[in-house]
Order: C-alpha cells, then sequence, then structure tokens
C-alpha cells in the first residue's frame, strides 16, 4: 500500500505514514510519490553542493551528481546499481510518470525531498527539474580494457572545456568506443557540465583521466593524431585500414596537440574543410575521426 507524504519540510526526518495512495504536496495538490521519502538534510544538501562544486570532494566519496529526469530515469532503469540517493522536488513530483515512479520505486536507496525553492538553490543548471541522483564513479580496470585484442578509444590532451570533454564522451559510448583517456589537465569528467554534456553516458563509458600517453605504448596500442590541415598530414578518406588497437588524439581547443604527443603518432591525419573554414570544434572533430575510422577493417 502507498504511504501518505508530505513533501515540503526540512526537519530531516521520514515523512508520516498514514496508509494512502497519494501525498498532499505544496499548494495542496494530491501526488503519488511511491516509496517513502525522506526530507532533504542540511548535511545531504551540503554534500550535493560540494560534489557539484569541488572536484576533491568528488574523488574523495566515489561520486558525482546526475542533473534532469531523463539522465537520471535511464541510469536507475540500466544501471540501478550505481545510484547512491536521489532527491526531488514537488516540481518532478506533480509530473512523475507511472514508469517513472515503477523505476524509483525498485531502488534500494534513499530517497529524499526538498521545496522547490531549495532545490533550485542546489541545482547546477539554469531550468531545474527537480530530480538529481548522487552516483557513484564507476572503476574500470585500465590495463584490461588496453591488453584487448581490438581497441578503439579517443584520447584528449588539455581539453578545458567541459562541453567540449561531456560531447566527446557521449560520441565515444554511442560509437561503442573502448574508452576515452584524457590528460591531467583537461575538463573533471565527473564535473556536473560534463556530466550534462555526456547525458548520462559517464556511467557506462570508461574514462579515464591523469594518465600518460606513454600508457598506450606500453600495451602497444598506436597512436593516430588528428590535426587542422598542415603539411605532411594524411587526408582522414585516404586511411584505409587501421591497427586492431589504436587509440584516437585529439587536442586543446585554441593549441591543438601537444608537441610530444604528435611525435608518438605513427599516423597525423586531418579532415579536409572546405567554404574558407580553417579548423572544426575538437568534439567535432573527434566525432568524424572516430565515426569513420570504427568503420574501417583492422590489420596486424
Amino acid at each position: 500500500m502507498r504511504q501518505k507524504q508530505r513533501l515540503s519540510g526540512d526537519g530531516g526526518k521520514s515523512f508520516p505514514v498514514r496508509g494512502a495512495k497519494e501525498a498532499t504536496g505544496i499548494g495542496g495538490v494530491q501526488v503519488d510519490v511511491g516509496p517513502p521519502l525522506q526530507t532533504l538534510t542540511q548535511r545531504q544538501r551540503a554534500l550535493i553542493r560540494l560534489l557539484l562544486r569541488d572536484k576533491n570532494t568528488r574523488i574523495e566519496e566515489g561520486a558525482f551528481v546526475l542533473e534532469g529526469a531523463k539522465s537520471c530515469l535511464d541510469v536507475i532503469r540500466r544501471h540501478p546499481q550505481a545510484i547512491i540517493s536521489l532527491t526531488m522536488a514537488p516540481r518532478y513530483l506533480q509530473t512523475e510518470s507511472d514508469e517513472g515512479r515503477q523505476a524509483r520505486s525498485a531502488l534500494a536507496v534513499r530517497q529524499y525531498t526538498c521545496s522547490d525553492a531549495v532545490f533550485d538553490q542546489l541545482s547546477d543548471v539554469e531550468a531545474p527539474q527537480g530530480l538529481l541522483a548522487v552516483v557513484r564513479q564507476p572503476q574500470w580496470d585500465e590495463s584490461r580494457l588496453l591488453g584487448q585484442a581490438r581497441v578503439l578509444g579517443i584520447y584528449g590532451d588539455r581539453l578545458r572545456d567541459p562541453a567540449n570533454v561531456g560531447a566527446i564522451i557521449r560520441t565515444a559510448a554511442a560509437l561503442n568506443l573502448t574508452g576515452v583517456w584524457l590528460s591531467p589537465d583537461s575538463a573533471d569528467p565527473s564535473g556536473p557540465k560534463v556530466v550534462r554534456a555526456a547525458a548520462g553516458t559517464v556511467v557506462t563509458l570508461p574514462i579515464f583521466r591523469g594518465s600518460d600517453a606513454g600508457v598506450f605504448e606500453k600495451h602497444r596500442c598506436v597512436m593516430y593524431s588528428a590535426l587542422a590541415p598542415s603539411p605532411g598530414a594524411v587526408l582522414l578518406r585516404n586511411i584505409q585500414s587501421i591497427p586492431h588497437r589504436l587509440m584516437i588524439a585529439v587536442g586543446n581547443e585554441g593549441e591543438g596537440l601537444a608537441e610530444h604527443i604528435v611525435k608518438r603518432s605513427a599516423v597525423r591525419f586531418t579532415i579536409p574543410l572546405a567554404r574558407e573554414v580553417d579548423s572544426l570544434n575538437v568534439a567535432a572533430t573527434a566525432a568524424i575521426s572516430a565515426f569513420y575510422l570504427s568503420a574501417l577493417p583492422t590489420v596486424s
């Protein structure tokens, strides 16, 4: 039987159970809220704020914040073990679908509620939807992944724009690449802007930040570097096959790839451009390159 719970308040206690299916929300609107909710505590508020704003806290807690109904529900359905807690505002609960409520009801995690005003203060987005999740950071075995017979990944060198990093992660997931590797001075892949741009794929795709490019040579992964049009670079469409283990290197939004990365590369390629366009956005470069190269046959 569903329980009747008041959606407002901030005492940190479970809501009173009245044995009814619906709950009274803000303004007296009747809302079916599913499983028991707790009022968001001051401690949880502080943790969410820190997870959104502080990289060191994300590292220490091994967690990050995922916002938005679609992204949260995708993770709830496909990777429920990754969810640590949920926080909801009346804005979301009053419009929650039956399917979303059923998926949420199956979770054995703490589920909190707070007022719309409190949620807006927590949120990192301009128009909060009223649902966020605290999610475990996945742990991946880098050596095992790079030791596979078939590897196709992206290496990002000094990619500081979170939107670009998130877009590259989303592209890599969509193309079923092995993973994304980022230099230590790239944007944090668990930061809120990256997570949002990646549309939740940070949970499913192996991502490594801080790896030196030398790790690829150790595992006999060949590197191909994407460059702006330049002498000595082959056209992407002229590449007809790729090695079994390949890393596509893309560089900083303004400066391109560092020279030591280019020197490590077996192939330097460029994407032909028209209409006096002199360069592409790094996320677009990664997407075009990965799509083309992933379709090629592999050779030893």
